[in-house]
């Protein structure tokens, strides 16, 4: 665990001592702190072994970009903003 400071721009810099460095991570929002998960180079070479689907990388977006549009439209009314 490590504490981090945020800058006025709302940019985190995680120290050297965690081990994340030269990547990009997903960064989850829970309530009042966040979930941060580091991202594979190549996620689909990692995944090989563990996740078998027969769909192949553009039908596997389609689906992802599907369910997060999905998922903002019920966000957004249940907030009330549509």
């Amino acid at each position: 665990m490590a504490i981090v400071r945020v800058d006025e721009r709302g940019r985190m810099t995680i120290p050297r001592e965690m081990g994340i460095r030269d990547t990009r991570a997903v960064v989850i929002p829970a309530g009042n702190f966040f979930i941060t998960i580091p991202l594979p180079k190549a996620p689909r070479e990692e995944a090989e072994g563990w996740m078998a689907t027969v769909k192949d990388r553009r039908q596997l977006k389609k689906l992802a970009e599907s369910a997060a549009k999905r998922d903002a439209v019920k966000r957004v009314k249940r907030r009330g903003q549509l």
